[in-house]
């Protein structure tokens, strides 16, 4: 490995997006990252298909397809039990001792009507022409496009960003419920055994997001005064008054309007446009590209689950991170995080990696921990991140490429339309459900930072005693408010 002098690593982690809806017609080609030969993306042949019978005898094929013509008006499932019956065609519970069935990838329609209640199962079967996403493609095609990186276990959201900061989910192997939230605040967030990245005391760190709340922050020792509007970043990557120092950066996107329908957001919701998310990738990367910081910087595209799109590739068995539960009620299934969940795309950028490589090594979230560990040093933090491989071989440049060899501007997103009519939840509908209770809990610590010692209890009432999707967002919104106040009073020095 050459002597990389490699100071910051950055991570933009979008959401629920597999690598086959993204990527899988996209027909990249390239030279092999471990032998340099000629090589092509594990991508779709079209001929991959789902059968879904409608309560019929008689099942119809669903075929892959493209391209993708608008948003979803239906929210994909993803939590554990939908993409148990995704990968395996099985429901809840798993066997005695938690293993997971055999993984044979029949039930992705299946379980899209099941679980969303959408009157077209083909949508979850289609995927984007590379023409639709100019920004993904530009940078798979100038850099490193990882098509074997795989979502950490084989559910959605929360857990899965989780292993990006702990190797772990701490066992969490669900989207957080409203009475959780209660009880991880009483332990100041969501504890895990080791904790995490942004504890360790031999690494600077830094967390941005797009939006007021993020989901690091529902994380123990993370606070909203840990969190770093997304708006600011190209200011302090570039300031010459403080020059930027954290070694590894996290960034969040703007998750939209929280009521269920994500919409207006940048993280690539499917009930939001890809747009903004390519606009988010472009902005990131021109950045950094166009900094002083870009002959020292690492920074890795991905998305945190695949949101329930089909995948052709089977997850293969993972290491389990082995660590203690240390919340209540982490673990629902019982399962035993032996099996990693479905691809994601991911791309390595640094201008020590050969321009058009593809790397079909086996890699997961838990590859960036180990990346840092490599770097910058420390001890693992379970046994997943132990077993990860890093990715500082594909950096295999002894010098940085020439400035004419790595864009400084990428294409501009293509707008992808919007579907006529998205689904809204029931703001009368209870507190539950997708991700709301965990940003409620984002919320909550946010109003405990803020509010008095002898406020606490007052708080917690209130917060147990909100009924209604609408109550929950707009308490949200209430604390959003007082976030963004306290940060102009904290920037005028008051």
């Amino acid at each position: 490995m050459p002597n990389l002098d490699i100071k910051h690593i950055f991570v933009l982690m979008l959401e629920n997006r597999s690598f086959d809806h993204l990527l899988g017609f996209s027909g990249i080609t390239g030279a092999d990252a471990v032998t340099g030969e000629p090589t092509a993306i594990n991508g779709l042949t079209g001929n991959e298909s789902n059968i879904y019978n409608g309560g019929t005898s008689n099942g119809r094929s669903y075929p892959v397809s493209k391209p993708v013509p608008t948003s979803m008006a239906f929210d994909p499932g993803h939590e554990f039990e939908h993409v148990l019956q995704q990968l395996t065609g099985t429901a809840p519970p798993l066997p005695a001792g938690g293993a997971y069935p055999p993984i044979t990838l029949p039930g992705f329609v299946e379980s899209f009507v099941k679980s969303s209640g959408a009157t077209d199962p083909a949508e979850v079967m289609q995927c984007f022409d590379l023409s639709q996403l100019p920004v993904l493609v530009t940078l798979a095609r100038e850099f490193v496009l990882c098509d074997h990186w795989f979502s950490p276990m084989p559910g959605p959201t929360w857990p899965n960003r989780f292993f990006v900061a702990a190797g772990t989910s701490g066992g969490l192997d669900h989207s957080p419920s409203n009475k959780e939230i209660g009880d991880w605040e009483l332990l100041h967030g969501f504890t895990i055994q080791n904790g995490t990245i942004f504890d360790r005391k031999n690494l600077t760190s830094r967390i941005y997001c797009g939006g007021i709340l993020c989901i690091a922050q529902t994380l123990k020792n993370i606070d909203f005064t840990d969190v770093h509007p997304y708006a600011m970043f190209a200011g302090d990557i570039n300031s010459t008054a403080a020059p930027y120092s954290p070694q590894f950066t996290l960034i969040e996107p703007d998750y939209g309007n929280f009521l269920g329908t994500y919409t207006g957001g940048t993280s690539q919701h499917p009930l939001d446009s890809v747009t903004g998310g390519e606009r988010l990738i472009k902005e990131v990367y021109e950045t950094i590209r166009n900094s002083r910081l870009w002959e020292n910087s690492l920074l890795i595209v991905t998305w945190d689950e695949h949101g329930g799109f089909y995948d052709h590739v089977i997850p293969p068995a993972a290491v389990p991170p082995g660590d203690t539960i240390m919340t209540a009620d982490a673990s629902h299934f019982g399962f035993d995080f032996a099996t990693y969940g479905p691809r994601v795309p991911a791309v390595v950028i640094s201008p020590y990696v050969e321009k058009n490589r593809i790397d079909h090594r086996l890699y997961d979230h838990t590859s960036v921990l180990a990346t840092l560990r490599e770097l910058f040093g420390g001890a693992p933090f379970t046994a997943r991140d132990a077993a990860a491989l890093n990715v500082l071989p594909l950096l295999s440049r002894t010098e940085p490429r020439p400035d004419a060899d790595a864009p400084e501007t990428l294409p501009d997103p293509v707008e992808q339309r919007m579907a006529p009519n998205p689904q809204v939840p029931d703001p009368n509908g209870p507190v539950e459900g997708a991700n709301l209770p965990g940003f409620l809990a984002a919320a909550l610590r946010s109003h405990l930072v803020l509010a008095a010692d002898h406020e606490r209890d007052s708080i917690f009432e209130f917060v147990s005693g909100l009924k209604t999707r609408a109550e929950a967002c707009q308490y949200i919104a209430d604390i959003q408010e007082k976030i963004v106040a306290h940060r102009g009073q904290k920037s005028a020095g008051v």
